[in-house]
């Protein structure tokens, strides 16, 4: 059997196949339960696959590839377009295995497993907070429902909290204090298990020399360099530094017509958690640029004089990630005034 390119659509247990050969028609299609994908693959003469980028594709991809076949992951909406009639099993992989021959897609790096590991702590951490801080709004909305109200803020609000607990003359029913006692002990040990993930990524970023070699930008940190170091497999699959910058939506949004050129706000594609470490980076960093004398700070103050402490701290943010790819693929460290 002459197979030129395997569409897959993966899935928990049922798996949808798709193939061409050398003039795009139709020779294979068969649909595999999950303990048999590999044994089908594996008898096939090497191919290209395409598979979407979804839970369990790098782990695939990298299964596939040990049986010498080109691994090929794309994001969904690349898949989208080349969809015909109604959503289903068969069709996705159809269209999988059009789009993943088009010149055009653009296609994700496979990860190792050590990456992938280090992207786990970064998640289960992300986790954390957001249980931290439903309970905080929870607690928070139960006492001003006693006309106990709170601090805005992380610090300030369990300052409070703690202090409205021990306070036995505020006038909090028992039963509530019980209560609200509790979910605070939970937020206690949120905060211990959040810091012992922080003491993780610490170490891990003083053991990688690429996240090291990031680190020296000012605005990056242990949990943004070996969160970037874990989700970037090869910098120099960008072309440019402008590109790394644009997948991380960081670049402006275009609306162009008739030859007017007309550019609105960040487009906020790609990754979400690392553009959010990165402008918290930035933040840090404005906040810090007063009294120095440097080109960036200087560049930082004048930006924010001129169009405000937001859209600065966006700006340097993006610069940071253009400088992120340059430390990558040249292998050199940052140089203040360069």
């Amino acid at each position: 059997m002459s197979i030129k390119v395997l569409g897959i659509d993966l899935a928990k247990y049922s798996f949808s196949i798709h193939g061409v050969d050398n003039h795009d028609k139709p020779v294979f299609k068969k649909t595999v339960k999950r303990h048999k994908l590999l044994q089908t693959i594996a008898v096939l003469p090497p191919c290209i696959i395409g598979v979407e980028a979804c839970s369990g594709a790098h782990y695939w991809a990298r299964e596939m590839s040990k049986l010498g076949h080109t691994v090929r992951i794309m994001a969904p909406k690349f898949v989208s377009p080349y969809r015909q009639n109604e959503k289903n099993d068969a069709n996705d992989a159809e269209a999988i295995c059009e789009a993943v021959t088009r010149p055009k897609t653009r296609f994700v790096t496979i990860k190792c497993e050590e990456q992938q590991a280090v992207l786990c702590i970064h998640r289960i951490r992300q986790g954390l907070i957001k249980d931290r801080t439903a309970r905080l709004n929870r607690i928070r909305g139960l006492l001003e429902e006693f006309g106990l109200a709170t601090p805005k803020g992380r610090y300030p609000g369990q300052k409070a909290i703690q202090g409205i607990l021990e306070d036995g003359e505020n006038g909090l029913p028992d039963l509530v204090r019980e209560l609200i006692a509790q979910v605070w002990e939970s937020i206690v040990s949120l905060n211990d298990e959040i810091l012992s993930y922080d003491r993780r990524l610490y170490k891990l970023a003083n053991h990688s020399t690429e996240a090291k070699r990031i680190m020296t930008i000012p605005g990056i940190g242990e949990l943004s360099s070996t969160a970037i170091v874990a989700s970037v497999s090869d910098a120099k699959q960008f072309n440019n530094a402008r590109q790394f910058s644009a997948w991380l939506g960081l670049v402006p949004r275009q609306y162009t017509t008739g030859g007017h050129i007309r550019l609105g706000r960040i487009s906020k594609r790609g990754d979400k958690y690392l553009r959010t470490l990165l402008i918290h980076g930035a933040r840090s960093v404005i906040a810090a640029s007063k009294n120095k004398t440097d080109k960036t700070s200087l560049w930082v103050k004048d930006l924010v004089e001129r169009r405000g402490f937001g859209r600065a701290c966006v700006a340097l943010a993006a610069k940071n990630a253009r400088l992120v790819w340059a430390l990558l693929t040249s292998g050199k460290d940052y140089q203040v005034n360069y």
